[in-house]
């Protein structure tokens, strides 16, 4: 079994102080859960690790979720009913194109 140098030294809390729960119930400041804050002195390296690494996600995924639904549907291409005819397409007519190599 070969050792990481992680694993000599205990995984440091991620905690920065700011103590509050978001409306989904991780903290606000280092993004774990309740479970996880309690604990966490009794987790092992392996675990702290894991659950630094799921706080990373879960700050990268609240960071890009910073448009409101408005914002989003704004962003939105409205979807076509079913009842519109379909939209066509036309090939281009530019000189360009070359046929020279095509057979029949």
């Amino acid at each position: 079994m070969t050792t990481t140098q992680l694993e000599f030294f205990d995984v440091p809390s991620p905690c920065i102080g700011v103590c509050q729960s978001d409306d989904k119930g991780y903290c606000k400041g280092c993004f774990r859960t309740r479970d996880e804050r309690q604990q966490w002195i009794t987790l092992s390296s392996d675990d702290k690790q894991k659950v630094v690494k799921r706080c990373v996600q879960r700050k990268k995924r609240k960071e890009g979720v910073k448009k409101t639904k408005e914002e989003v549907k704004a962003e939105q291409k409205p979807q076509p009913s079913l009842f519109d005819p379909p939209e066509r397409t036309t090939l281009s007519t530019s000189d360009d194109l070359d046929f020279g190599d095509f057979e029949l």
